[in-house]
């Protein structure tokens, strides 16, 4: 190929003219990632509609020596998709479920499928795709699967690495790796899967994945628990882990800034108790036993918690409005940061022993280094992931805040490596945090993903910049 009108014809040519997009009204909203820190530009938009055209698509990019962005509903949080030249393969075409095989436990789906569109499937086979985000209506399959996504069930069903048996992708070579395996035994040579899932596009293009599903509860029940802090709130899951087993599904950590800045901004959004308290912990059991008494359980822990003054109130849903209510001021927590000015955020993990000492010790450690910041930590208590967000002080504008960015990210990211953690529990890696990678990630791992991404990806085209960086 001699330059871009080359490659543009070859692409029009391998996925039809309407699919192969230049004009940049049309290319905007694939050049910028959601929160608008970071955008890009390219040279067009492909959207493939079969693996095939994938496949088509890689080659002629590889032949003509462009880059290549893969993105899927482009709901990340670490400009990941952000593109820097080159060609963006988006999958939005490709949404066929390929097979439920409902006595297997199994779906096979495309790629460009949405959450909310597997869980649906599943829930009409009276089965659950039990992978839950906030951005579960708009995220796509082969997004979820390159970040290797989390959410609010983590604690039960594990992450999407866990939901994930095969999969089938596109590698840099054009190549199509056929590992759409529906077993949950399978020992014959490397699990390259577990390679390709949470690379972020950076060692090929996701196309298909085999997913696991779970029985669908008969029996789901929420609460709400006011509680002193994040110790009390870990001795309260310590009670419940042990009283309710695996019924136990979500167990999240709100502290009273956050939920109040839900309070004042969300449409319709109410407090489910009568007085405010400092932290809350939002709780929630299901079991497919359409006769297990679950609220009667959660009772009884939180009569235990409440007899070691450990919770000083706690509200039960009694209906699921009741309990949409409850999971609304979760959800909606990091949209209604907004409102607050400028945050900072945190994707972190650290030991689940260790969540309480960690949020305790990083907020104080940032409000000593900025002592008006106000520090907003939530998230997924029971499996060591925090969200540890800072919002600006409310006499310092956005941009002054925001150029602490770097200071900030010393002060928690130094504290999570000094107690075994991680600087990105779910989030990935992207652009965010890859020039801090180096600093915190084990220097033989590193050396070894570049090892990888050479081999795999020898012309360095595949999602570059990303992860790794240039060495």
């Amino acid at each position: 190929m001699n330059g871009k009108s080359d490659l543009i014809a070859a692409l029009r040519q391998a996925v039809g003219d309407d699919h192969v997009w230049t004009d940049g009204d049309r290319i905007a909203p694939f050049l910028r990632e959601d929160r608008g820190r970071w955008s890009g530009t390219a040279d067009a938009v492909v959207r493939p509609g079969s693996t095939a055209e994938v496949a088509s698509v890689v080659r002629c990019c590889m032949a003509a020596g462009v880059p290549i962005f893969p993105q899927g509903g482009n709901t990340g949080l670490v400009g990941g998709g952000v593109p820097a030249g080159g060609v963006v393969v988006t999958t939005g075409r490709m949404t066929r479920i390929r097979d439920l095989d409902v006595l297997n436990a199994t779906m096979t789906v495309e790629a460009g499928c949405t959450l909310a569109q597997v869980q649906e499937t599943a829930a009409g086979a009276g089965r659950l795709f039990p992978l839950s985000l906030a951005s579960e209506g708009s995220a796509q399959i082969g997004g979820n699967l390159s970040t290797n996504a989390g959410g609010t069930a983590v604690l039960r069903y594990g992450n999407m690495r866990d939901l994930t048996l095969g999969i089938e992708a596109v590698l840099p070579s054009g190549e199509v790796l056929n590992a759409l395996s529906a077993l949950r035994k399978d020992n014959t040579g490397y699990d390259l899967k577990d390679l390709l899932i949470g690379a972020e596009g950076t060692l090929g293009i996701i196309t298909a994945a085999v997913l696991k599903l779970f029985p669908k509860p008969a029996r789901t029940v929420t609460a709400f628990a006011a509680c002193a802090g994040p110790a009390d709130a870990l001795t309260l899951f310590d009670i419940l882990r042990a009283r309710c087993g695996e019924t136990l599904v979500a167990f999240e950590y709100l502290e009273r800034f956050g939920v109040q800045m839900v309070l004042d901004h969300l449409p319709g959004a109410r407090d489910p108790m009568a007085q405010s308290w400092p932290a809350y912990a939002l709780i929630e059991l299901s079991s497919p036993d359409p006769e297990a008494n679950l609220a009667e359980r959660l009772e009884i822990a939180l009569a235990e918690a409440m007899e070691r003054e450990l919770v000083p109130d706690a509200v039960i849903a009694g209906s699921e409005a009741q309990n949409a209510a409850l999971w609304s001021l979760r959800e909606s927590m990091s949209e209604m940061q907004k409102h607050a000015g400028a945050s900072i955020k945190h994707d972190v993990a650290v030991p689940v022993s260790r969540v309480a000492e960690f949020i305790t010790r990083g907020v104080a450690a940032c409000t000593d280094y900025m002592p008006e910041v106000r520090p907003c930590p939530f998230g997924h208590f029971g499996d060591g992931n925090i969200h540890f967000n800072l919002t600006r002080p409310t006499n310092m504008t956005d941009a002054a805040f925001l150029a602490h960015y770097a200071q900030f990210n010393r002060i928690v990211h130094d504290l999570v490596a000094s107690m075994g953690g991680s600087i990105s529990a779910e989030h990935g890696i992207g652009l965010a945090k890859r020039d801090e990678l180096p600093r915190y990630k084990d220097p033989v791992a590193l050396n070894l993903c570049h090892v990888l991404k050479t081999a795999i990806d020898p012309l360095g085209l595949m999602n570059p910049g990303k992860v790794l960086a240039p060495r």
